[in-house]
């Protein structure tokens, strides 16, 4: 398992970091759909599909707080890897976030329950929903995420995801803030993590 200093060893300032949620700490039995005239046409497809005509997204089992704790499935070694970062990174003033592509659950305090039930301090995490932008997901983490870095609180971000297109939307960023460190990693199926630039 990769080690990971706390920000104040690393830069000397404080950090962000980011965690994904759907397929980067947990799996879960949760799909997307397609609705065509408000009827459910196909199921379990992903949310980069292309729509046909009259076709819309439907993301309403992600919304539903319950179907997440009773089908949530904690990927071990990511798990482990966010306890120890939100332990560690908050010692030293540094902040831990999740951003999720979910918009608002249907009740806040059964999805955080979940959270709790496997061992993460919640108290210490908050957890951003892009979905309330929009659909396009990595332009809205990359939105969030753009808030957050210009608070000018952050000399490093990294972000754990497992969709490439979310962590090319962070590294967009870099140029913008010459000042601060940048890190990527993308987490597969089972949890392993890779660098990307």
């Amino acid at each position: 398992m990769e080690t990971f200093q706390t920000f104040s060893e690393a830069t000397g300032g404080q950090g962000l970091t980011i965690f994904d949620i759907d397929k980067t700490l947990f799996h879960s039995d949760t799909k997307v759909n397609i609705k065509k005239g408000g009827k459910i046409i196909k199921r379990g497809v992903s949310s980069w599909a292309k729509l046909g005509p009259g076709e819309e997204f439907d993301f309403g089992e992600y919304k539903d707080a319950k179907r997440f704790a009773r089908t949530a499935t904690p990927i071990g070694k990511m798990l482990g890897k966010a306890k120890a970062i939100i332990k560690n990174a908050t010692k030293v003033g540094s902040k831990v976030i999740f951003v999720t592509a979910r918009a608002d659950l249907d009740d806040k305090k059964v999805f955080i329950n979940t959270f709790k039930a496997h061992g993460l301090d919640m108290s210490k995490v908050y957890v951003e929903r892009a979905g309330n932008l929009g659909i396009d997901t990595a332009k809205n983490k990359t939105t969030i995420l753009k808030t957050y870095l210009d608070s000018g609180k952050y000399a490093r971000v990294r972000m754990f995801d497992d969709q490439l297109d979310n962590l090319k939307g962070l590294l967009s960023l870099k140029n913008n803030y010459l000042d601060i460190k940048f890190e990527a990693w993308l987490v597969s199926r089972e949890g392993r993590i890779s660098t990307v630039r």
